[in-house]
């Protein structure tokens, strides 16, 4: 069987690393790129290097990475769409959930695969947690929670903290327990003088009684990616800056000093770090595209899941501009 043709638009920060990934990936032969600003990382390899998504489409392409700013997302994967192209598009799927029902829409229409590329699902450490969870290790789930702080990234120029970073936690916590978001109540902050808010503390509920919390922000000297899953049986703890996954078993020894008996609450019990396999979450993620768009079964975000996302990371931004609480309805778990 002949390689999948692909090509990818946006040569900028996640591009060029795409751009590696695609041009080693078994089964598939990267063709050509494209980016108005030229191939300012070198990463084209001799291919032609081309400025729109026409000139792309031209090629012969079977599908395509989109790499581009938020707000050409729309425009560049709705034309794709019909030309029969199937294509995966860089979180979040639209900067509105407009543009993403547009997407969705398209993709629908034409029978052509479309994915989003929500990298963190396929980060290992998340990857182990979702199939422990499965496997009912930690019981009823009581509370999510996740930290994803950071300093500013040059990079961003069209969106806040809640559409780049937020749109993770919001994704992955829907994933790993199977159960969408209901209701969300948030704060921001706005710091570094942009438009867009650099900072965002969000309390939410799951369909399932699940509370959840998230922390984001661009003004941390520090990096830090965590999520801790806890329930009736103890902690997940997953770092997904490291990939390790440790747990934190609620201990059955019970405690002979009486203060701190009292203090601990829950006793503690043993704590495992697991060993699992690193592979890097971009090619897991490209791995799983190219075996979508062959036919098989393949673990992707759909459009309509990164819909959902977009429609909750519009409820956060509405709760912390109006100061109340959002519900937010008809909503599917990211299954």
């Amino acid at each position: 069987m002949a390689n999948l043709r692909a090509g990818l638009i946006g040569l900028g920060m996640m591009g060029r690393h795409h751009a590696r990934v695609l041009a080693s990936l078994d089964g598939v032969d990267l063709v050509a790129v494209a980016d108005p600003g030229g191939d300012k990382f070198g990463v084209a390899g001799g291919r032609p290097v081309h400025e729109t998504i026409e000139q792309l489409i031209a090629e012969g392409i079977d599908y395509c990475m989109v790499a581009v700013p938020t707000q050409y997302h729309a425009e560049i994967a709705k034309a794709l769409a019909e030309a029969g192209v199937h294509a995966m598009i860089e979180k979040p799927l639209a900067g509105s959930s407009a543009e993403a029902t547009e997407i969705a829409k398209a993709f629908e229409a034409a029978g052509v695969v479309g994915a989003v590329g929500h990298i963190e699902r396929y980060n290992p450490a998340l990857q182990a947690l979702r199939v422990r969870l499965e496997n009912g290790e930690l019981g009823d789930i009581y509370q999510i929670t996740t930290r994803r702080q950071g300093p500013f990234p040059s990079r961003i120029a069209d969106v806040g903290v809640v559409l780049d970073l937020a749109t993770h936690d919001i994704d992955l916590t829907a994933w790993v327990t199977q159960s969408p978001f209901v209701t969300v109540s948030a704060q921001s902050a706005h710091k570094s003088g942009r438009q867009y808010e650099d900072l965002i503390a969000v309390t939410g509920k799951l369909a399932d009684g699940t509370v959840t919390s998230h922390l984001v922000n661009w003004l941390s000297p520090m990096k830090e990616r965590l999520t801790v899953v806890t329930g009736e049986k103890g902690a997940f703890i997953a770092d997904t800056l490291t990939a390790d996954l440790s747990f934190h078993a609620n201990g059955t020894v019970a405690t002979a000093w009486d203060d701190v008996a009292h203090f601990r609450g829950v006793s503690e019990g043993d704590m495992i770090r697991y060993a699992i396999s690193k592979p890097e979450p971009l090619r897991t993620e490209h791995e799983a595209f190219r075996d979508a768009v062959l036919g098989k079964e393949a673990d992707i975000v759909t459009l309509q899941q990164g819909l959902t996302t977009v429609k909750v990371a519009e409820a956060v931004i509405q709760s912390a501009a109006e100061d109340r609480t959002i519900k937010v309805a008809g909503e599917s778990a990211q299954s």
